[in-house]
């Protein structure tokens, strides 16, 4: 038992050198906001935000001195290729590292002086990455000497800002592979990168609509959408006219009012699913015999968005449903309308198309 005692001393005494040699290795901790493509707009509840940003306030809160003092500097990187040329991505890559600084410096109590930022026209990034190389704790061996530490933490310094020229990454963040234009990274301490929701085309959250259709009928229509996430979209549009032609004797007057809930779909976001309600009145008198009354009723749509530019889109959209109305028929007779009778009908098929015009708000 005493020899293998005596065996396993010399085991223990290198443990006890190297180990905290080890414990030098920096521990640099990634955060990483996701940003809808073509939009500057922060949305903190959006794709894990929310969380990432807690975890990020919550390292700054521990090492808030260190950070105020400049020890630790907030290292920012925005990324962004989802515009028509480098130029303008660098401006949206900026904009957007300013909205993830104005909400640390607002919640964190700390300054623009903290930071370093770096912005990118990325082929395959669009978000906003903060890194903070927060030190392990160091412990140095028996008789080593310690007066190369502040060259070494100059060293690191240099190694990690690099302006004009390309960032070599360390070995364990090599592993971590490019995501596609409106994915996030998570990584934290060495580990596995975890992607969030798919990538997806998506215009800005809100965008004004208008019913070329229903124009050319001269029938003003608008509408509003507000995508509240890639895959999901609330609607609403309305449609309003009332014209009088032949001395009265001809009408044509009708409101309606049209919200809709859609799922799109696909890598792109272009094609969509969705289920609408109509609910208006109608005036028609276009021969002898007029319709006076209320309708209601829904269906299912579907459609499929084509880009125009960065701010333009049409949609072509057609709806299957059905629709239920309530109205009197009447003639004209020497200026005064006289009722002919009631009605009530059901159509199934058809109850609304579109090719709309669609503008999507910066």
């Amino acid at each position: 038992m005493s020899k293998k005692i005596l065996f396993f001393i010399p085991f223990l005494w290198l443990a006890a050198i190297f180990v905290p040699v080890f414990a030098q290795e920096k521990a640099d901790t990634t955060y990483t906001f996701r940003f809808v493509p073509q939009k500057d707009m922060f949305y903190v509840p959006l794709d894990g935000n929310e969380r990432e940003l807690a975890r990020l306030l919550e390292c700054v809160r521990r090492n808030k001195d260190s950070i105020l003092g400049g020890s630790l500097p907030l290292y920012v990187d925005g990324y962004c290729n989802s515009l028509d040329n480098e130029k303008e991505n660098l401006r949206m890559a900026a904009i957007r590292s300013n909205r993830v600084k104005s909400e640390l410096i607002v919640r964190g109590g700390i300054k623009e002086e903290c930071f370093i930022t770096r912005n990118h026209a990325s082929d395959s990034k669009d978000y906003v990455m903060v890194t903070i190389k927060v030190p392990a704790p160091t412990s140095l061996p028996r008789n080593e000497e310690v007066k190369d530490a502040p060259e070494i933490q100059e060293k690191e310094k240099n190694d990690n800002v690099v302006i004009g020229k390309k960032e070599e990454k360390p070995a364990e963040e090599a592993q971590v592979q490019p995501v596609q234009t409106g994915q996030a990274i998570v990584k934290e301490n060495n580990q596995p990168a975890r992607q969030s929701l798919p990538t997806g085309e998506v215009g800005g959250a809100f965008s004004l609509r208008a019913n070329l259709l229903r124009w050319a009928t001269l029938t003003p229509d608008l509408g509003l959408e507000w995508r509240v996430h890639p895959s999901w979209g609330i609607l609403v549009n309305g449609s309003w006219t009332s014209w009088s032609w032949n001395g009265k004797d001809r009408r044509y007057a009708l409101w309606e009012v049209m919200p809709e809930v859609r799922y799109y779909t696909g890598k792109e976001k272009r094609g969509y699913l969705g289920a609408m309600f109509k609910a208006g009145e109608f005036n028609y008198k276009l021969s002898a015999t007029g319709k006076q009354g209320d309708l209601m009723g829904g269906g299912i749509t579907g459609g499929y968005l084509l880009r125009l530019n960065k701010a333009l889109s049409l949609d072509f959209s057609v709806a299957l449903g059905c629709l239920h109305a309530d109205y009197e028929k009447y003639e004209v007779t020497g200026g005064v309308r006289v009722c002919r009778g009631t009605e009530t009908k059901n159509w199934w098929g058809p109850v609304n198309a579109g090719v709309t015009l669609v503008y999507f708000f910066k």
